[in-house]
């Protein structure tokens, strides 16, 4: 899968917005200011939050991903050749869910969010 895809499955959440915080080309996918997915400027992947370390733990152990580097244990990089758009799609917007349910009702409701 492309980065162009993903990069359009994340432009479609609402209040999602990219940056590039480190240089290099890197893509943040960002909500409220924190970020739920990183596709890295040089090595294949996508990293994503899952709901806790276990979970990405089991995902690793299943070899659907690997233990993404420089993040949180509850944080893996998927190999977004390896898996079906379907399944990274879900990974994404599960991970959108999770840091968007963790702001502040505030900041849900400036961004329009559910």
């Amino acid at each position: 899968m492309s980065r162009d895809t993903v990069n359009a499955i994340c432009a479609a959440l609402p209040g999602a917005e990219c940056s590039d915080p480190w240089g290099g080309g890197h893509d943040a996918w960002k909500v409220g200011g924190k970020m739920f997915v990183c596709i890295g400027a040089v090595q294949k992947g996508v990293s994503v939050k899952t709901p806790s370390i276990e979970d990405a733990a089991l995902l690793i152990d299943m070899g659907r991903a690997a233990r993404a580097p420089y993040f949180h244990r509850s944080w893996v990089l998927i190999d977004d050749d390896a898996v079906p758009e379907d399944e990274l799609r879900d990974r994404i917007e599960t991970s959108y869910r999770i840091v968007a349910g963790n702001l502040s009702r505030k900041k849900q409701r400036e961004l329009g969010l559910p």
